[in-house]
Order: C-alpha cells, then structure tokens, then sequence
C-alpha cells in the first residue's frame, strides 16, 4: 500500500481526479463511499463495472497510469490478470473494478452502505 495518510482536501482531490478516469474510460454504475470515521482501510471506496473482462482490465490501467503519471501515486494492485475484477489501493481510495455479474456477486455496496444510500456519479 502506498500514499496513505493525505490530508483531506488532498484524499477528496485524488478521489475527484479518479472519478474523472473512470468517467472518461466509460466505467459504469460508478458509486463512491465515504469510509472516513468508518474504516481505516482509506477514505473512500470507488465502485464501477466495465463491460468485459478487457474493459474491466483497461480501466484498472488507465487509472493507475494516470494516479502514477499526474498525481505521483503508486497503488497496488490486484485481480489484473484474469479481469473479473480489480482492485486498486491508493492508500487514500480504494477503487474496485467488476464485471456486472461478479459485483452482482459480491455486493460491496450492500456491506458498505445503508440501505437506498448508494451515491453515483
């Protein structure tokens, strides 16, 4: 895990500038939720689908690409290889990536949030 423990404006700027990613890239059903003062795992968690598994693995890619390029930010990152789903660990903000069926499957949004509380962007 890297970046960790950015101050608040700067968390709320990287979670902006991956939403933006995500937007571009076509990501779908985007959810982002606040975790501070809920979990120290980081301070927000980003939900997206893409389409197919190569979409899936794209759009992890470019995030990552860009967090590195124009923020400075290495993230770990997991599940690449088989594209069903990847997560990426900024330290601040965890970004999952799933294909519709397997986030169907594990339903974050459900453990994460109260229920009608989904935010999309």
């Amino acid at each position: 895990m890297t970046g960790g423990s950015r101050t608040g404006s700067a968390s709320e700027a990287l979670l902006a500038a991956i939403l933006t990613e995500l937007q571009d890239n076509k990501a779908e059903d985007i959810v982002q939720i606040d975790l501070r003062g809920k979990s120290a795992i980081g301070d927000y968690m980003v939900i997206c689908s893409g389409r197919s598994t190569r979409q899936v693995t794209a759009i992890a890619e470019k995030v990552v690409d860009m967090l590195k390029s124009e923020h400075g930010v290495l993230s770990k990152i997991e599940g690449k290889e088989t594209g069903d789903w990847v997560l990426i660990d900024t330290g601040d903000v965890i970004v999952h990536v799933f294909r519709p069926e397997v986030r169907e499957f594990y339903q974050l949004e459900k453990m994460w949030l109260p229920a009608g509380a989904a935010q999309t962007s």
